[in-house]
């Protein structure tokens, strides 16, 4: 396969940095191939602006559809169309981050709002319906992979389903269903490493054994079943049917994974981080880990 791995922090003596390395090794040794975006390394631009377009196209209905124009005529600037063409290669993307203030810094943020635009991964109409609009699990991106590995220095326990941090797929949502789904792309559980500033040499070890297990196996692991938002499940108003999870709400129905209840609304076991981490959590240690911090 080949793998994207965008890399969002700005410490080579991180943990994160150190994971990637196992992960991006992990990969070669496997078969696959691989390139790497460093988004602090490259000094990526982080804010979406007319700067973007190498031509003022002076729309005044607002920048989604100025760069979506800059899109169609070519005239996007260069960083970003380097960018799609990575995007393009890849069978799989890795966004690897720390979890600051409960979503990824802004430079991954500012990497999405600049590379995903419209026309390439929104915007897209069903050549087949007109009038239809392509997202939440078909578009551009459909048939690509998104793998989420993340570290925070939270207990695994505060996200739990009651902790108070909240469970981790649900602070992701945004990210994993409003923007991998969203552009139609397959989204994987999320990998986390919890306690990320206090791990002990066995249990870096063990996380490192985590990512390259979890990213060599990123052809084969089963996404998130999120529901498509053209596969009927949806009314006009693009609100879940009713007979489909009932008497609940919240993100998670989103899922047919939902917690608490089955489609036919039969109570079930609350899947819990770790399950839909696939095993992929790493609890925190007291010991210091010297350079390995977030």
């Amino acid at each position: 396969m080949n793998v994207l791995w965008i890399f969002a922090h700005p410490d080579q003596s991180s943990l994160n940095a150190a994971l990637r390395d196992e992960g991006l090794a992990a990969l070669t040794e496997a078969g696959h191939s691989h390139r790497v975006s460093d988004l602090y390394a490259m000094g990526w631009k982080p804010t979406l602006d007319r700067d973007d377009f190498t031509e003022d196209h002076g729309d005044p209905a607002g920048i989604g559809r100025a760069s979506g124009h800059a899109y169609d005529r070519g005239t996007l600037s260069e960083d970003i169309t380097a960018e799609h063409q990575k995007l393009d290669w890849a069978d799989a993307v890795v966004f690897q981050f720390p979890l600051w203030w409960f979503a990824p810094p802004a430079i991954l943020k500012g990497w999405i709002d600049r590379v995903l635009v419209k026309g390439y991964a929104y915007g897209v109409t069903d050549p087949d319906h007109p009038g239809r609009t392509l997202r939440y699990g078909e578009g551009v991106l459909s048939g690509k992979r998104a793998l989420v590995l993340t570290s925070t220095g939270g207990p695994e326990a505060a996200f739990s389903p009651r902790g108070i941090n909240g469970q981790l797929d649900q602070i992701l949502f945004p990210l994993l269903h409003g923007t991998f789904w969203y552009t139609g792309m397959s989204v994987l559980p999320p990998v986390a490493v919890y306690g990320a500033n206090r791990l002990d040499d066995q249990q870096y070890r063990a996380a490192a054994e985590t990512v390259r297990r979890q990213v060599t196996a990123i052809g084969e692991t089963e996404p998130i079943p999120y529901r498509s938002q053209n596969g009927g499940d949806y009314d006009e108003d693009l609100v879940l049917r009713s007979p489909l999870a009932p008497d609940r709400s919240g993100l998670a129905v989103h899922s047919t994974r939902q917690s608490g209840t089955d489609e036919a609304g039969s109570a079930r076991s609350e899947p819990t981080p770790s399950e839909f981490a696939q095993s992929g959590s790493i609890r925190p240690g007291f010991a210091p880990s010297g350079p390995r911090i977030g």
